[in-house]
C-alpha cells in the first residue's frame, strides 16, 4: 500500500497514466503552471485531463498545448478548456529542454498535475522517447512477472 502524505494541501488533480506505457521516461521536472481564477477553482473540483497533452517549446517559451480543464459554472468570467498554457521554468531548464527535444528527438510529456504542499499548481513533465512496440510488450511481460511472482511470495512466503 501507498504512503499517505504527510501534507493534507498535496493532492494529485489528474495523471497521465498511460504516458509510462507509451513513453521511456529519461528524466523528469517540476514546473510550475499559469492559470486563470476560473481554471484553478475548476481544478479543486478535480476537473481535468492531461492524457492527450504534451508540452513544446516555442519562442523560447514553455508550453502546455491540448490539455483540458472542464468549465467553472459559477464564473463570472470563464476560460477557454483547451487553450494553451504557459508553464514556468528557469532559463537553464528550458535551454536543456529545448536542446533534448531538438538534437536528440525527444518529446515533453506531461505526467502529473497536482497541488504541492503551498497549495498551489505544479506540473510534472517527463523528457521522454516513444516505444516500439516490442518494447511495449516487453514492459508489460514484466509488469505481468512481477505481479505473478508477488502472489507465489505471498502464497508461499
Amino acid at each position: 500500500m501507498a504512503k499517505k502524505p504527510d501534507n493534507p494541501n498535496y493532492k494529485v488533480i489528474a495523471e497521465n497514466r498511460r504516458a509510462r506505457y507509451d513513453y521511456a521516461i529519461e528524466d523528469d521536472l517540476e514546473c510550475g503552471i499559469v492559470l486563470m481564477g476560473s481554471e484553478v477553482k475548476s481544478l479543486r473540483t478535480g476537473q481535468s485531463n492531461i492524457a492527450e497533452s504534451y508540452a513544446t517549446v516555442d519562442d523560447g517559451e514553455l508550453w502546455l498545448v491540448n490539455s483540458y480543464i472542464a468549465p467553472y459554472q459559477q464564473a463570472m468570467f470563464g476560460h477557454e478548456e483547451r487553450r494553451r498554457r504557459k508553464l514556468l521554468v528557469n532559463k537553464r531548464e528550458l535551454a536543456r529542454l529545448w536542446s533534448d527535444t531538438q538534437r536528440k528527438g525527444m518529446t515533453l510529456v506531461p505526467l502529473v498535475l497536482y497541488f504541492n504542499h503551498k497549495g498551489t499548481v505544479k506540473l510534472k513533465i517527463g523528457i521522454a522517447k516513444g516505444k516500439k512496440a516490442p518494447d511495449k510488450r516487453a514492459t508489460e511481460a514484466k509488469r505481468d512477472w512481477n505481479r505473478q511472482k508477488q502472489r507465489l511470495l505471498k502464497e508461499h512466503g
